[in-house]
């Protein structure tokens, strides 16, 4: 490229360019910015671009904003447009690049990285034969001779490359990618000769550290035992002892230590070299961990490196050898810093060495069972002090701190994520010691917390908080024959004082251990104080109430037997939630856990005493829902839909829970004329409807036959309802009727007409991908209920009439980009697709094939396409699914398809190979290999169609079926 500008048009497009830039930058009127702003990014996607950008960065006049502009455009083009410039414009490019690379080479650092970028880009384009001088790495050794003032530029060159191996913003095609990492890890000794060769000058080294650790992230292209000795390994960790700690340093020994990773006790001795020669250095460092004089910034990067160590060691630590443990000390002493963000590095490597000291399949190495179960123990009791340690270490990051009020939402967030994490530890810790052994600990800790609080309760309850929220996130490993010391904490839970945060803990707790008081002798004596507790806690706040009603769902699950006898107490607690006036502070959300509570203790009664409990339970639901239909179908119809759906919920709940079919059956008869009522006039109202369908599926979910007459009312009702109303949960519930009735013969004829009316309105909504985008929910639950039928009752979709209209409304709705519709609709094509062969199936095939075959060039160019850019990559496998299920049904028939497909797509686009790999997959997959073994050449045409929007746009183009309104 030239240095100069060009001709008249090319000088005044320059000028444009800095004027919109100036107004970008300086304009007062938002208008004009947003305006410049478009046409600035419109100039960028032009070919122009090239020319003007380079042009103004030679230009000595251009300003700063100009110059991170024009830097930023020409990164820019050279990344995603490279394929734009015919092949002899390479080496002026790269010429001008390496003139603009020296002229920034000390400054702006904002341009000179974007120049960097742009030649490291332009490398990953360029193979070494076309580069010219043995490629990039040997060009660049050149030219830091020459030029040894431009060393610091060059520098961050050699810094970038490595690092855009994996930058997907390169549109370069897989292939090329890979070979160009095949180039830089041949060339990594040359590019180590360089940096070491800078090392002497002091100015660099920080510049050659950083370089260096960008380098080591390739992970391969040279031996520990030559890095242990290498000078800039050496360079790196003597540095670390520097009085001034070199963040380089840290970042090059980090990623030493995860060069130096042991996967496997195999690979152990050929790491160990550098492995011995990192450990001293990094350990040498600990007494800085409580160094006063240190920064936080300082501490956090020593106690990083301990952190990586025991990330990447954990096989080695977790043998127990006496210089692991020295490494351990060190993680527990940065696991006792009293800054969360430091200590907290460390719970990975607990978590890691946990698995290692607990999971039987990790210990196979060592033989046989009385072997491995012998080692196991041993380490199990080296680690045991360890761990120990480690609990009373971090159980203390839970407690609230004293201004806690005064937190904002997000420091808030913050600390419950910090209680999260330290939860997590603790499991990791139970896994180690045992529930029991953690649970004495702990409950130490809450009988120092109750003692040390006297008479201030009020203000000491954060420690007996805290420890009683590490009791509740071990309960799953307390065993429910416990004795010793679970009662204790039992009965010291009615004492303690209703403080908010407290109770809401007090109330999680008990809802932990009810597997606990179920199998407890003393738990059914234990249960009414606990009960009254929960019903306190119900009363406080609304964060309190939710903890209560949850703990009163998991004590009505886990001990329903013992509370069968109790139901009149548990019904006073039930209405006293329901009721709008009553005395708790139960949300309607929170309330459904004491519907599901009772529900599940009636499931446990004989079926007599479950119908009148059932009746019961709905009474205070449907009371409310009668008075506003008993008000008239006007009123009914101006009623918010909060109004009915917060009882509507709940009866859902009860169908849900209550295990009892024929009550469930005979309690939706009775209630169906409440249910039908609100249909007829609410239709309109998806929430309402949404909320009734549900309530109405799980009716069907749990009743199955004993539904009787009233499925065929709510069936004909939906149906009806569909023709004017088409609410998304129409669909979806009848798909849970196909589910329960599909397979039953005397159920055929009214399922049938059901299908047909559905599908035939849905196909007539459905005609363009306009109308997919527009009703993405309709089209989603359109085709699961398509599929359903599919699996349930074939012998009624498939000789429909309605079926050829449905294959083709999926057909044009593929490429929808709503996520769930896109994929309902392949999962429906694919299942069609993959019709089985039982005899069942078989008759099915010729009715299928003649709907398929005519319309399977379309299919396949459609997958095809979505494969390529009509369709996010993250539809990949789903896309890939199809289309395997389209080789796998019509073989090499499909295979002429696919072929006739990827044919339209020009060999600008995809080369001859990259086809033809592509064609080979799906040639396997037809011959019955397994298709996940054939990704990568499918994924590969995906990656090249992809790798810009010019590329993209023309395979888009080449492969859209006309007569079809796809978008993309």
């Amino acid at each position: 490229m030239a240095a100069a500008g060009g001709g008249l048009g090319g000088m005044e497009l320059q000028e444009t360019v800095k004027q919109a830039l100036t107004a970008l930058y300086h304009h007062p009127d938002d208008a004009v910015r947003v305006q410049a702003d478009r046409w600035l990014q419109h100039f960028q996607r032009t070919l122009d671009a090239w020319q003007v950008a380079d042009n103004l960065l030679h230009d000595a006049g251009s300003n700063f904003e100009t110059l991170v502009f024009c830097s930023q455009t020409l990164r820019s083009k050279v990344q995603r447009d490279f394929e734009e410039l015919p092949s002899e414009a390479f080496r002026p490019l790269r010429d001008s690049l390496n003139r603009l690379l020296k002229k920034f080479n000390k400054g702006p650092p904002k341009v000179r990285t974007q120049i960097s970028l742009a030649v490291a880009a332009l490398a990953v384009h360029v193979p070494v034969e076309d580069w010219g001088n043995g490629g990039v790495i040997q060009w660049l050794r050149e030219e830091m001779k020459s030029n040894p003032e431009c060393v610091p530029g060059f520098l961050e060159l050699l810094k970038v490359l490595p690092e855009e191996i994996f930058n997907y913003r390169i549109a370069a095609r897989p292939d090329r990618r890979r070979q160009f990492e095949k180039e830089l890890t041949s060339s990594m000794e040359v590019a180590f000769g360089i940096l070491t060769a800078c090392l002497n000058a002091d100015e660099l080294k920080e510049q050659v550290l950083e370089a260096f650790a960008s380098w080591l992230r390739l992970r391969s292209g040279i031996s520990a035992s030559l890095l242990a000795s290498h000078p800039l390994v050496l360079t790196a960790l003597s540095s670390l002892n520097s009085e001034l700690l070199s963040e380089a340093a840290v970042n090059v020994t980090s990623e030493l230590i995860h060069c130096s990773v042991v996967g496997s006790f195999s690979d152990a001795s050929a790491q160990m070299p550098l492995i011995q020669v990192i450990v001293p250095r990094v350990m040498s460092l600990k007494p800085l961990l409580k160094d006063p004089s240190k920064d936080e910034e300082d501490v956090k990067a020593i106690a990083r490196l301990f952190a990586d160590m025991g990330d990447s060691y954990v096989k080695l630590i977790a043998t127990g050898s006496q210089e692991s443990m020295m490494i351990v000390h060190a993680l527990l002493e940065v696991a006792s810093h009293q800054e969360f963000d430091i200590a907290s590095m460390t719970f990975n490597f607990w978590h890691s060495l946990q698995i290692y000291l607990t999971e039987r399949e990790i210990n196979q190495t060592f033989g046989e069972d009385v072997t491995i179960e012998a080692e196991r123990n041993r380490r199990l009791q080296i680690f045991r002090p360890s761990f120990e340690s480690l609990v009373s270490l971090v159980s203390f990051r839970v407690q609230y701190p004293q201004d806690y009020q005064e937190l904002s939402e997000e420091d808030m967030k913050d600390f419950k994520q910090t209680r999260y994490a330290v939860a997590d530890v603790l499991v990791d810790a139970a896994l180690v010691l045992g529930g029991e052994a953690i649970l004495k600990i702990l409950y130490m800790k809450l009988a120092e917390a109750v003692a040390s609080s006297g008479n201030n309760e009020l203000t000491e309850w954060p420690r007996v908080e805290a420890a009683l929220y590490c009791i509740k996130a071990i309960s799953e490993f307390v065993s429910t024959t416990e004795a010793e010391v679970l009662p204790q904490v039992m009965m010291l839970l009615p004492k303690l004082p209703h403080q908010p945060q407290l109770l809401q803990t007090v109330c999680f707790t008990i809802g932990a251990y009810s597997k606990w008081l179920d199998a407890s002798p003393s738990g059914l004596s234990m249960l009414p104080s606990l009960v009254d507790i929960l019903m306190s806690g119900m009363s406080i706040s609304e964060d309190t109430a939710a903890a209560a009603a949850l703990a009163f769902r998991h004590i009505c699950d886990d001990c329903r037997k013992k509370l069968c006898g109790s139901l009149d107490g548990l019904f006073h607690i039930y209405h006293r939630a329901v009721h709008v006036e009553g005395a708790f502070r139960v949300s309607a959300e929170d309330s459904l856990h004491l519907v599901e509570a009772l529900s599940m203790v009636i499931t446990e009664l004989p079926p007599d005493q479950a119908k009148k409990a059932l009746e019961a339970l709905c009474l205070p639901v449907v009371t409310p829902l009668q008075e506003i239909i008993n008000q008239g179908p006007v009123i009914l119809g101006q009623k918010g839909a909060r109004e009915l759906t917060v009882h509507i919920d709940r009866l859902a709940y009860i169908f849900r829970y209550v295990s009892h079919p024929e009550a469930v059956a005979d309690a939706i008869q009775r209630l169906w004329p409440i249910f039908k009522a609100i249909f007829d006039v609410r239709a309109w109202d998806m929430r309402t409807m949404e909320s009734l369908c549900k309530a109405c599926k799980y009716a069907v979910r749990t009743s199955g036959r004993y539904m009787g007459v009233t499925i065929g009312a709510m069936l004909g009702e939906i149906q009806g309802l569909y023709q004017q109303h088409q609410q998304p949960c129409f669909l979806y519930l009848s798909s849970e009727v196909i589910k329960i009735f599909g397979s039953d013969p005397s159920c055929s004829e009214y399922l049938r007409n059901l299908i047909v009316a559905l599908f035939s309105r849905t196909t007539c909504l459905l005609t363009s991908i306009q109308d997919f985008t527009a009703r993405p929910d309709v089209a989603d639950d359109c085709f699961l209920l398509a599929s359903r039928c599919i699996r349930y009752c074939p012998q009624i979709l498939i000789p429909s009439p309605v079926f050829p209209a449905l294959v083709d409304c999926a057909i044009c709705g593929i490429t929808v980009q709503h996520r769930e519709a896109s994929n309902s609709i392949l999962s429906f094509l694919s299942d069609v697709l993959d019709l089985s062969h039982s005899p069942d199936s078989l008759q099915f095939h010729p009715i299928r094939d003649c709907i398929i075959v005519p319309r399977g060039p379309t299919i396949t160019r459609i997958l095809i396409a979505s494969l390529t850019g009509a369709l996010p990559s993250s539809r990949f496998e789903t896309v890939t699914y199809a289309l395997g299920a389209v080789v796998r049904a019509y073989g090499v028939q499909a295979l002429q398809w696919a072929k006739e497909a990827v044919s339209l797509i020009p060999s600008s686009a995809v080369k001859e190979a990259e086809s033809m790999r592509f064609l080979q997959a799906l040639s396997d997959a037809a011959s019955g290999v397994n298709l996940n073994t054939l990704m990568a050449p499918i994924e590969e045409l995906s990656d090249v169609c992809r790798r810009n929007r010019t590329v993209q746009e023309i395979v888009q183009g080449a492969l859209r079926p006309q007569e079809l309104n796809l978008v993309h």
